[in-house]
C-alpha cells in the first residue's frame, strides 16, 4: 500500500486533533513532529510513536521523506511555513485562518501556483457529512437562490487566553478564531460568491473575566490573566456580488444565558439550520413544512469532522482529488476576516474592488 509521509508543525491543542486523525488513516505513516517547546514535541511524538522530533521547522521541511505537512501554529506563522513547505516541495493542510493579513494570504497563493502542490486550509467545518447533505440540497436547487444566510458563534466566557488574546500572534480575537468557522460555513453553503463590501463593529467591554469564579472554561496552555488585546466580541454584515448578504456576530465574553453556535441559510424555496441542529424548512401543498434528517449526528463532531478533514486531504495527496477548502478560499475568506477588523477601525463599510 501507498502511504502518506507526514510531518506536523506545532504540538498545541489543536495538533492533538490532526495527529490523532492521521494515526486512524492507515493510508498515512506519521513521520515527524515540530514544535519550539521540545517536550512538549517528545510527549506528542512518544504519544503517537513518531520517530522523529524537530524544535526548528526548516529542520522538518528540510527532511526528504516527510511529503506533507500540517501546520498547527500561532496564526501570524502560518504563512511564512506554509511558503517555505510549499518551496520544500511539500502538500499543505494549514490551520484556519490561513493567513493574518491579505498581503500574506496572495503570497501563499501565489507560492501554491509557483510549486504546484496542494494547499489545504483546515475549513474543517466543511467536511461535516451535515454540511456535505445539505450542500447536495442546495446544489439541486432544493433551497431556490441562496440570498441571507445569519451566523453566531458566542461564548459567554470562553477567553483562551495565552496566545489567543495576544493580538501580534493570533491577528483578532473571537472573530478571527471563532467567526472564521461559521461564516466559512455560510459562505460555502452559499457557493462562495465574490465579496463586495463589509461593515463591521468590534468591542473591548469585559476582557478575559479572569474574576468569574465557580465556572471553569479551557486556558491556553501560556494563559496569562495579565495580558489580553483581542475583542471580546464582534458582528458583521457582509454583502456579496451576487446580491446575496450575511449577518454574524461571535464573542469569547459576553452577558449571555449561554453559550450559543447558530447557522441559519435563506433561499427563496426553503432554508436551512445547520446549527445547533440540523433542519431543513421547505413548503409544500400551501404547507410550511420543517423537516428533520435522519442522521447519525444532528450537530456537528469535532472529532469526525477533523477525521473527513485529514481522510479528505490524503486522498488529495494520493489520488489527485481536488481539494473543498482550496488556498483561493482562504485568500477570500482573509479578505473577509481583514475587511472587517478593518471597517471597525475605521467606523465605516468597507468596499473591495471588483479586481480585488
Amino acid at each position: 500500500m501507498v502511504t502518506l509521509k507526514v510531518g506536523v508543525i506545532g504540538g498545541g491543542s489543536i495538533s492533538q486533533m490532526h495527529l490523532q486523525s492521521y494515526d486512524k488513516n492507515e493510508r498515512v505513516e506519521l513521520v515527524a513532529i515540530c514544535d519550539i517547546n521540545e517536550t512538549r514535541a517528545k510527549a506528542k511524538a512518544e504519544k503517537f510513536g513518531i520517530k522523529k522530533v524537530y524544535t526548528d521547522y526548516q529542520q522538518l521541511l528540510a527532511d526528504s521523506e516527510i511529503e506533507a505537512v500540517s501546520i498547527c501554529t500561532w496564526n501570524n506563522s502560518h504563512h511564512e511555513i506554509a511558503i517555505a513547505a510549499l518551496q520544500a516541495g511539500k502538500n499543505v493542510l494549514v490551520e484556519k485562518p490561513m493567513t493574518t493579513s491579505i498581503e500574506k494570504a496572495q503570497k501563499v497563493e501565489e507560492a501554491v501556483k509557483a510549486s504546484g502542490k496542494i494547499l489545504q486550509v483546515g475549513f474543517v467545518r466543511r467536511y461535516d457529512k451535515n454540511v456535505e447533505m445539505l450542500k447536495a440540497f442546495i446544489e439541486s436547487g432544493d433551497l431556490g437562490d441562496i440570498y441571507y444566510a445569519k451566523a453566531s458563534y458566542l461564548r459567554r466566557f470562553g477567553n483562551p487566553g495565552g496566545w489567543f488574546s495576544d493580538k501580534k500572534r493570533s491577528g483578532g480575537g473571537p472573530l478571527i478564531d471563532l467567526g472564521v468557522h461559521v461564516i466559512d460555513i455560510c459562505w460555502y453553503l452559499m457557493g462562495c460568491p465574490k465579496v463586495k463590501s463589509v461593515s463591521g463593529n468590534t468591542y473591548f467591554k469585559l476582557g478575559n473575566r479572569a474574576n468569574i469564579k465557580n465556572l471553569s472554561s479551557y486556558k491556553s496552555a501560556d494563559y496569562d490573566p495579565t495580558k489580553n488585546d483581542v475583542e471580546d466580541m464582534a458582528n458583521a454584515m457582509i454583502r456579496f456580488e451576487n446580491g446575496a448578504s450575511l449577518v454574524v456576530d461571535v464573542s469569547f465574553t459576553l452577558h449571555a444565558k449561554k453559550d450559543e453556535t447558530s447557522v441559519k441559510i435563506f433561499g427563496d424555496k426553503g432554508g436551512a439550520e445547520v446549527e445547533p441542529e440540523l433542519c431543513i424548512i421547505t413548503e409544500n401543498h400551501n404547507t410550511i413544512l420543517n423537516s428533520t434528517p435522519q442522521v447519525d449526528q444532528h450537530s456537528f463532531d469535532m472529532d469526525q469532522g477533523f477525521q473527513n478533514e485529514i481522510d479528505h486531504f490524503v486522498r488529495c495527496c494520493l489520488d489527485g482529488v481536488d481539494t473543498l477548502s482550496p488556498v483561493q478560499d482562504g485568500v477570500e475568506m482573509t479578505k473577509i476576516l481583514c475587511g472587517i477588523y478593518e471597517s471597525a477601525e475605521q467606523g465605516k463599510e468597507i468596499i473591495f474592488s471588483t479586481e480585488d
